[in-house]
Parts: structure tokens; sequence; C-alpha cells
């Protein structure tokens, strides 16, 4: 049958009063609807009563018609719901645009419909807080009240029409929090039609779960797990991942293959909880219904599970599960057991795996497990013994207070057999975190690759009597000596060294903290001669700066490992009653005590902050929010607000708002109170508080609530404190996207206002740390030449923060980027702000001698905890620089260190399927020697040429004139050289020959360098072996591989610590040298001020050893500034009087 031009003769027919011709005629307009629509578009209602005849034979066909037409006139809702009418015309198998159309609109119905259904929700609502807020007073139930603080110029009930908090949500087709046919005119609402029709819901659900069979045939098991978790429908998920487990049983009995089916798609549900679902709670209902379900698939993921367990925090699951593996008494398991250990370390708070610790069945011998570990060791066994000895008992009197009161478990305990006692005592270990941090310091120590030229140039650069530039080269030393023990640097400056004072000289001293960060068994010898000591009479104290650095850097070196330190440093915080003293004390009890919830070291805190002094104030707010971090702690909670109204110190408000801050990391909405709270409070700096509440709160989450809060706040708060700190937030919240970043902050990177641009630079920073991404180079580029120097300031700690660890091949702008912070830093114009940037720029660059990146995600995708704490902390830099060593906690070391079911470090190579030049470390600072100055060229007057001419013909004349003469050999000899002298071109080769050579050698190298070059590119091959315990960046680990067939990993290489199974046990073993391992003794005490500076300058001279330079390096820490008792600033007037004497002659002169 021809097409049909015209559809005024077949729609007549629907007004007919015989079925036949109606039917004909739907028939006829079915298949011409794409090209008659518009005329059949007005005769829609006669379709519409056809569909609704209840007696009409062809209702179906009716509806189909409908559908199509509306579907043309883009009334998408309707069109669906005469589709799903249409029954079983209606085919989901059919190819098209309209059958594509109305799937994907039913699917969108279908996940509104299941959110509007009421959930059983089984959380319990977060505890609410008894202090008042002025305006939360009314429930603040608009996200615009909880928003509006009441300085702002948008302190209304309503926000501006073009504010974004006022835009609908675009995310989302479907509104579930609308009641389903109520409010049909808002966007988002559901259509009344199918929320009062029960008919077209059960087609709708009938659609769903055949496209849901359809996608279950095809093994597209993604897609229906993605319908699920947007409709929150639990029993559709639980459906899904059994159907794929027994579609891979069935396929593994034909054929034999080993799937992993199961396994990807459990890491593929865990992907979307973590980087997908925002909502707390329903999170983990996930999560627990995955848990659930690992069990039951044939081959379960052991990794996956322990992911869940330390997700909901479960230290009794975490402990059972370990105890599984180590009683299968297998080699695979056992080194499985160690590999969660691992993961379950790098992933959990103190107090999480000092649970886990306890709950393990009880060792009878603890010192089995350490002979392996302390063998090695010499002199160190005087202190390391000390720190396990310590901790072990702890965990057998936890462990036997907890067995005490059933026998039965006792009894079960003992039958335990030896090699278990064995894996659950190196579980133990590996739980406590002491291997992980010694591999780390050995793979920091033996591949150190930080530039010294770099430093000396910034040290030369700088006025070292200037406190804040003498800071900078402090912090540069530290960042690019994180974790390798090299403190060279301090040593061999001695001098430099003697010029710090005051806080200065107690930035210096923390600076051994980060140097020293994870040298366990030598750090507290390393510090004792900057530690505070009992007075004694007659003996001159020590500066209390220096012993205050020295508790600061003791806790960087334990950070967040409890141990004796902790112990340590609490108590000489008790006895101190220097300000400064108990200002490094608090922040050393913070960070090394992060996340325990010790309560009584928080009333220790508390009591020192009660006495109201701003000095010590600020570092005990922070060291409260360190140790409660996390927890929520409601009581915390009250009493830092409530004093932080009382206090009229801004830097313990300051303090007490970042604290806050850190004790609600993580919690998402139960943070959301607190967050309204303080946004609404007329103090500025508490406002500046609940950003970064917020920023901590939802850190990683990429919350579209929680960014709307912060661009809302951006650019409607009257501070520029809290301006700024809102647009850097964007940083935190987002760094699991890096891309989004750029673009969101584009158009705040050209603000008028220099604060939100800094914001912007730091925000770029943080997010992208380590990617090397063009998009937020190009922004931060024109901002080094910003008009304001704290600008420029962020933009290059920014870049430095972009560019860790890339070299030429992964971004060609590294060695321009590297150039720029040499010449900032060099620029005598340049402002002092902008020089402390660059200095701190280029230690964060090369940080851990170039074998570290800023990590704010750990290597298994989880949360960082250590990494977004200091970088959070860091960011408070902008108020007191001390706060910089933070950083050093975001720094994680860029290495692969294989292990084997002994946890010995074997000596073994693997394979990168790379160029070796692609992942090579950037080359190092080519230093200039300095030329000497050359000769300037004497002017030659006309008269003195003329009468060397006149002489040279009168000299050749006597030549010609004695050609008769016997000619002695010596004359000819004399006459070439005296010709020599005299000729221009014959000069440089006699005078300079030097030259002449450097000239031919710039030749040569000209020449060959090409052709060296090319020779490069056709040697360099693709892939490379490398050793056990090499730098292994983030980007380079999806091509290693372990070819070798003795040593296989566990679980796939995400980088860090990898647990090898050994395929021959029985073949002997090389293994690799812990290098780190070496024996510092203490240094000597110091004398008196003048004594130990003019002796640290001379031995400096003389050939000292590595002992006497750490000596001399405390001895110029540990002087006295300004001791008013001391003789040898009393001695000074006595040399300026000795300079009065020349005076005194010009007067008697004069007489």
């Amino acid at each position: 049958m021809p097409g049909l031009t015209s559809a005024v003769g077949v729609v007549g027919f629907l007004s007919e009063p015989e079925p036949e011709l109606q039917v004909f005629a739907l028939k006829v307009l079915n298949e011409e609807i794409d090209s008659l629509w518009t005329e059949v578009a007005a005769s829609v209602g006669d379709i519409e009563a056809l569909y609704e005849d209840a007696s009409f034979p062809e209702r179906e066909l009716a509806a189909l018609v409908a559908a199509k037409v509306y579907y043309n006139l883009q009334e998408y809702n309707e069109s669906m719901i005469f589709a799903l009418g249409a029954g079983k015309l209606f085919n989901i198998d059919h190819e098209g645009e309209f059958e594509d159309t109305i799937i994907s609109k039913c699917v969108d119905t279908y996940i509104a419909l299941s959110g509007s259904e009421p959930v059983n929700n089984t959380n319990q609502p977060p505890p609410q807080l008894t202090t008042a807020f002025s305006s939360t007073a009314n429930g603040a139930s608009s996200i615009s009240a909880g928003l509006a603080s009441p300085t702002t110029p948008f302190s209304q009930s309503t926000l501006p029409s073009k504010s974004l908090l006022s835009r609908q949500d675009s995310t989302t087709t479907f509104d579930p929090s609308l009641q389903a046919g109520t409010n049909t005119s808002l966007p988002g609402a559901l259509p009344a039609s199918v929320a009062s029709q029960a008919n077209v819901q059960k087609q709708l659900y009938a659609i769903i779960d055949e496209l849901f069979e359809r996608c279950f045939q095809g093994g597209s098991y993604r897609q229906v797990i993605g319908i699920a978790v947007e409709a929150r429908r639990l029993d559709v998920l639980s459906r899904a991942i059994l159907r794929a487990s027994e579609d891979e049983k069935k396929q593994r009995k034909d054929d034999n293959g080993g799937l992993v089916r199961g396994q990807e798609l459990m890491e593929y549900v865990l992907e979307i909880c973590m980087n997908v679902v925002q909502e707390r709670g329903f999170r983990n209902e996930l999560l627990r219904l995955v848990l659930d379900l690992l069990n039951d698939i044939p081959s379960p993921d052991y990794f996956s599970i322990a992911k869940c367990i330390v997700y909901l925090n479960q230290h009794s699951m975490a402990s059972e599960l370990l105890v599984q593996l180590v009683r299968k008494d297998e080699p695979k398991t056992t080194a499985i057991s160690y590999q969660i250990a691992f993961d379950l370390y790098d992933n959990s708070t103190q107090e999480f795996l000092k649970k886990v610790r306890e709950e393990l069945p009880k060792v009878p011998e603890p010192p089995v497990a350490e002979p392996s570990d302390t063998q090695d060791r010499t002199q160190e066994e005087i202190s390391e013994p000390k720190e396990s000895d310590q901790l072990l008992k702890e965990l057998n009197d936890s462990a036997g207070a907890s067995a005490s009161p059933s026998g039965e478990q006792a009894e079960k305990e003992e039958e335990i057999p030896a090699e278990a006692q064995k894996a659950f005592d190196s579980i133990r270990t590996i739980l406590s975190g002491t291997k992980t941090i010694e591999l780390d310091l050995e793979f920091l120590f033996r591949s150190n690759r930080a530039d010294m030229a770099v430093l000396n140039k910034i040290r030369d650069c700088v006025e070292a009597r200037n406190s804040i530039y003498h800071t900078a080269v402090t912090l540069a030393t530290a960042f690019m000596h994180a974790g390798t023990t090299n403190d060279t640097f301090f040593r061999q400056n001695l001098e430099w060294l003697g010029k710090a004072v005051n806080w200065s000289k107690f930035t210096a001293t923390a600076a051994l903290g980060v140097i020293h960060r994870g040298n366990l068994g030598q750090g507290q010898k390393l510090l004792e001669p900057y530690l505070p000591k009992d007075q004694i009479a007659g003996a001159n104290p020590s500066s209390s700066y220096s012993q205050g650095g020295s508790l600061y850097a003791l806790g960087l070196i334990y950070a967040n490992h409890e141990t004796f330190a902790l112990d340590l440093i609490r108590d000489h915080f008790k006895k101190a009653t220097e300000e400064v003293v108990q200002h490094g004390g608090a922040l050393g009890l913070g960070v090394a005590g992060m996340a325990t919830g010790d309560e009584s070291i928080y009333e220790d805190l508390k009591g020192v902050l009660y006495t109201d002094s701003a000095l010590n104030g600020e570092a005990v707010g922070i060291a409260m929010g360190l140790i409660m971090l996390g927890t929520g702690d409601i009581k915390a909670l009250e009493d830092m607000i409530q004093y932080a109204h009382d206090t009229q110190h801004e830097k313990i408000v300051r303090g007490l708002a970042l604290g806050m801050a850190l004790i609600m990391y993580g919690r998402q909405e139960g943070a959301d109170e607190l967050v309204n709270g303080l946004l609404d409070d007329p103090d500025p700096i508490l406002r500046y508080g609940g950003i970064q509440t917020l920023a901590l709160a939802y850190c990683g989450t990429g919350s579209n609530k929680a960014v709307r809060k912060l661009l809302h706040v951006a650019v409607s708060d009257v501070s520029d404190d809290v301006r700024r700190i809102a647009v850097m937030s964007l940083g935190f919240i987002l760094f699991r996207k890096p891309s989004s970043v750029p673009r969101m902050v584009e158009l705040l990177s050209e603000s008028y206002n220099p604060h939100v641009r800094y914001g912007a630079a730091m925000a770029l920073g943080i997010s992208c740390a380590g990617t090397g991404l063009d998009e937020a180079i190009d922004l931060l580029e024109p901002m080094i030449k910003d008009p304001t120097d704290f600008v420029r300031q962020g933009a290059l700690i920014s870049l430095s923060m972009i560019m860790i660890q890339q070299n030429e091949a992964m971004n060609p702008k590294v060695g321009t980027i590297r150039k720029t912070l040499l010449k900032a830093i060099s620029d005598r114009h340049e402002d002092a702000m902008t020089k402390f940037g660059s200095a701190i720029a280029l230690g964060i660059i090369d940080a851990g001698g170039r074998n570290c990146t800023i990590s704010l995600q750990t290597q298994t995708g989880n949360l960082n905890m250590s990494g977004i704490v200091g970088m959070a902390v860091f960011t408070q830099y902008w108020y007191w620089f001390p706060l910089t060593h933070f950083l050093s906690l975001s720094f994680a070391p860029t290495a692969i260190v294989g292990l084997d079911q002994d946890l010995e470090v074997p000596s073994f190579k693997f394979y990168s399927a790379t160029r070796p030049s692609l992942f090579d470390y950037p080359p190092e600072q080519e230093t200039k020697q300095e030329d000497a100055p050359e000769k300037v060229k004497t002017a030659v007057l006309s008269t003195t040429a003329q009468a060397k001419r006149r002489a040279q013909k009168k000299e050749k004349q006597q030549r010609r004139e004695s050609m008769d003469i016997d000619q002695t050999p010596a004359t000819p000899k004399t006459a070439t050289v005296d010709d020599k002298m005299d000729t221009d071109e014959a000069a440089p080769k006699l005078e300079d020959g030097q030259e002449t050579e450097k000239v031919d050698g710039e030749k040569k190298e000209g020449e060959v360098q090409p052709e060296g070059a090319k020779k490069r590119m056709e040697k360099e091959k693709v892939g490379c072996h490398l050793d056990n315990m090499s730098r292994v960046l983030p980007a380079q680990r999806k091509f290693i591989s372990f070819p070798d067939g003795r040593y296989q990993p566990v679980k796939k290489p995400t980088g860090g610590v990898i647990l090898l199974t050994d395929t021959t046990p029985s073949e002997p073993k090389s293994l690799m040298e812990m290098k780190a391992k070496k024996t510092v003794k203490p240094a000597a005490a110091p004398t008196t001020l003048q004594d130990r500076v003019n002796e640290a300058i001379g031995q400096q001279d003389a050939a000292g050893g590595e002992t006497s330079g750490a000596a001399e390096a405390a001895g110029v820490l540990t002087a006295v500034d300004e001791d008013v008792e001391g003789g040898e600033e009393a001695e000074m007037p006595r040399e300026f009087d000795y300079f009065s004497d020349p005076d005194d002659e010009a007067g008697t002169g004069g007489e």
C-alpha cells in the first residue's frame, strides 16, 4: 500500500459508529503516524475516547496511537502513560527512538515511584546539640535559612531569584520527596495519572521487570544495579547479585574457566556506594546488604568484605574475618589475612585498630614474633623493645581481661596451634602500624633524590635574619627531606641555623619531626637534647621555643601511631608551665593521638584551655579536635561552642572552630545542625569554622548540597576570610573528581576579591594534587602574575602540589614551572609573602626526596584520614606558620613493596610495561659555577698604536739587517714568541688555551648530542624490570605485572605493601638489606650560649662525623635567645665601648 499524503480521510473514520472502520483507521495511522501526526493531533481526543471505551475491541491499539501522537508533541509523560496502556503492543525489543524514549521515561518514573515509598530507616537520628544557636532556634528548616548569616546581604528568608540555591536541581528528573499525585504543577512531581491508576503502575512494573530480564540475559548486570540503587530497591539489587552468581555457577559447569564476574560486580557496587550515593544512612544499608551477599558468592572477595567492614566501622567483624582466614591454615589465606591487616591499618582509625587487636585470640608468648624484627638490631634494642613490649603488654592485659569471665574461651585460646599463634602475633604487629612505617621509612631512606643545590640557592637568595625567610627555608628543607632521616642541611649550615630566634627556632626544631617521621626506633634519641628537662640549680636553661618545638616534632615522628611517645608528650605537657612548651605539647599530643578518642587526654587539654591563654589556646583547640577526630562527640562540641562564645581571644576561637570541624570529620548529614548553627553566628571566625566543618564532614563525597552551600557563601558573606575558606573548601569536597574543579572555579579565579582568587588557587591545588591536570595549570599560570602578593603565593603553592612527581614526559610544563619558582625566590624586588610561597613550593614539588605524592585517598580508594586532616590544618598557615608542618601528613610514598609470608622483603623484580623515561625522576637542578670575572680589555690610544707600529717596523728592519749574522737556535724562537704575542689571533692559543678547548668541546657536544638523543630513543624499549621496593607512580600502577614465577601477589597491585605467595618455598631466598636501621647517639648536653655557638661553628669547619653534627645542631637550636641572667649578653656592651677608641683619637688630634 503506497504511503498516505494526507490523514484527513482516515481521521474521519474515527468518528464512524462501526468499530471495523475505527480499527482500520487506527491501524493505518499507527503505520504512518510519524509523517501524519500533525493532522492527527487535532483528533487525539477521539483516540483517547476509544481507549477509554471498555467495549472497544482494540483499546490497546488506540493507546499506542495516542502514545505516538503525544510523543511527537513532546508530551512524554502522557505518551508514557498511553504506551503503558498499550500492553503487549508496546514492544520494548523493537529498536526505535520512540521505544527508547518511553523506556527511559519508564525508568525515571519507576525510580520516582520507588523513592516516594516510605523507607524503613533503621538508623537512629543523630543526637541533637543542646547548645542553642541564635538562628537555629526556629529550626532552620530551609536551606536558605540555614545558610544566611545575620551579617550577610542575603539574610532574608527567601533568596534572590538568580541565586544558586533558588534554582531547581536538574540532576534528577523526579524529586522523590514530593508526594505522589500532589503538586503536579511543580517540576519533579509525579503525574497524577501514574499515582492514581493502579493498572498503569502494574504495567510499569511489568515493563521494568521485562527490561531487567533482558539485561540479565545479556549479562548487563550493572544497568540493573544502577537502577536499583537510584530507586532505593534493595530487593532488586539483591536479586541482580544473586542472579549474577547463579549464572556464574552455570557457566563454570559448562567451561572450567575461572570467572571473576561476581568479584567485578561487587567492586562496582562498592564503587557506587562510595562515589555515587551521597546519603550516609542509605549507603550503610547498601553496605550491609553487600556484606550479607558476599558470603553467598562462590568465590568470596575478602578484600571487598574488608572494605565494607571498614566503611561500617565494625571492628568485631574485622577480627572475626582475620581469625577465620588464619584458622584455615593455608599459605594463601594467611597471606590474605596479612594483606587485609595492612589495608585495615591504611584505612582505619587508631581506636578501630586497637579494638581489633584486643579481640584477636590471646597469644601466650608475645615475644615469639619479635626476634625476626629485632635480630638485625644492634644498639637499637635499647629503645625499640620498650615500645613493642609495652604495646604487647597492653594487648595481653586487655585480651586477658576479656577472656577471664569465660573459661571456655580460655580453653579455646590454649588450643591455638603454633603457626596460628605466629600469624596472630604478626597481624598484631601489622595492625599497630610498625611494619608499614618501617617499610616506608626504608624506601624513602634508600631512594632519596633530594636536590641540595635547590636548598642552597633558596638559602642564598633570602636574608636569614628575617624570620619569615628563615622559616621558609626551614619548611622547604623539612618537606624536601620528609621521612628520609636526612638532616645534613641543618648540620652543614649551623651558622645559618643559629640565626633562628623565637618561633623560627620552634619551627626549625619541629622540622626534625618531619624529616625523621616514622623513625620509631631512634626518634626519642634524636630529640633527647631538645626535650624539656627538670631544672637543676646553677644550670643554664635551654630555649623554651626549642623545647616546645621538640614536643611538636616528637608528635610528628609518631604521627597517628599510638605508642609510648603519646604518654611521654603528655607527661611533658602536664609539667610544662611556659606557654610555648604547652603550645608545642598540645600540637604533639594531637598529632600522635589522632582519632584515639581518649577522654583523659581531652580533659587535660580542656584544663589548659580554661586558663584563657591566647598563645596556647589555639593549639589546644586544634588538639582537642584531633584527639576526638571523627567521633562526633556531642559533649565535646558543647564545651567548645560554649567556650568559643565566652572567650575574648580570637586565636582561641579560631582553634576551637577548627577543632569542631575535625570532630565532625566524615559525619556528613550528622554535621548539618552544627554547620547551620555556625553559619548563622555573627562572629566571622565561627562562620569560618562552619565552612571548615562542612568541608571535612562531606570531604570526598562530591555532595551537590555541600557544593551549593559553599558557592553561596563564597559570593555572599561579608567576611573575606569566610569567602576565602568557602572557595578553598571546594577542593576538599571534590578531590575525587579533580577534572570538575577547574570548570567550577574558573569564574571565581577572576573575581575582583583577591581572597576569593586565593581560595580558587588553593582549591585547585588541593583537589588536583599530583595529577598534573592541564586545565588547572592553565588557570594558575596567569595568577602567578597577580597584582596581590598572597594570590601569587597561593598560585605557586598550588602549582607545586599539582606538579609533584611530574616530569617532562608526563607534563612538558614542569621545567618552566620549576624555573618560575626559582625565579620568584631569587627576584630581589619580589614581595616577602611571594618568596615565602615559592620556598614552600620548591619543598613540596620535591617532597620526600622526590618519592612522595600528595594523596587525600588511600591506595585502595578510601579516604586518607591523616592526609585530609594534614591538608586542612596546613591551610591555616595563613594565620600561624608552624602549622605548615601538618602538610607532611598528606605525603604518601609511591612505592611497591613486596613481602613474603614471613613479612620479609625478598629480592626480586617486577615488570613495568612502559618506557623507563616516562615515569623517571625529573632532572636535578643544574648549578652554574660562577666563573672568574673576565678582564676588561684596556683601552688603546691612537698614539700608542702608532708608536707600536713604528716600533714593529724598526724591529723588522733590524732583523733584515741581521740576516747575514750567524743565527743561534734561540733567536728565531724568541722572535716567533714575540710575534705571536703581538698578533691578535695567536694570543688566545697560548693565553686562553682552556677557552679554545672549551669551544671545541661545545662543538663536539653540539655534534654528538642529536646522535646521542637518537640512539637513546632507539635503545629505549617499551618495558623494563624494577627491583622490589622501587618507586612506582600512581599512573604507572596499571602497567605493573609480576611475570616472576616464584612470587605472585595475593591481590591486584595497588601500590604500597603487597603480600606475595612463594610458589617454591623450599628453595633458598635472597632478602633485601634494610639500610635505614642505623644507630644514632644522643647529642651532647649544651653549655653556655657563646660556647655552644663558637664550638658549633668551629666544628663545622673541622672534619666531623654525623654524631658531632647532631650535637652541634642541638647546641645551636637549644640556645636561649634572650637570657637576662646569662653572662654572654652582659659582655656585648664592652665590644661597643671598645670601638669608641677611634673617636677619642680623632678628638685628641683635633686638640
